[in-house]
């Protein structure tokens, strides 16, 4: 969880953090966040699941939108 924390910080130090929220507020981040199981990422997050995460990743990245979604990412953090 701290490793979340610290990614949170650098990506405001860097300015990033408003361009990844508007991805999460976009129509596909939406949509994926609607799909996913928050409980279940939650338990996978703070007991270090990393099995149960790449699951609900591999869910994700297995749409349209989250395909989008990573390309947008990609190139945001590019700049």
């Amino acid at each position: 969880m701290q490793d979340l924390e610290k990614m949170a910080q650098e990506l405001r130090r860097r300015g990033k953090a408003e361009g990844i929220r508007a991805l999460a507020d976009s129509a596909d981040g939406r949509k994926l966040g609607s799909m996913i199981d928050g409980e279940a990422a939650q338990r996978a997050l703070r007991s270090g699941d990393s099995a149960a995460l790449q699951q609900l990743l591999r869910g994700v990245l297995g749409t349209d939108e989250g395909r989008r979604l990573v390309t947008e990412l990609q190139s945001l953090m590019e700049k």
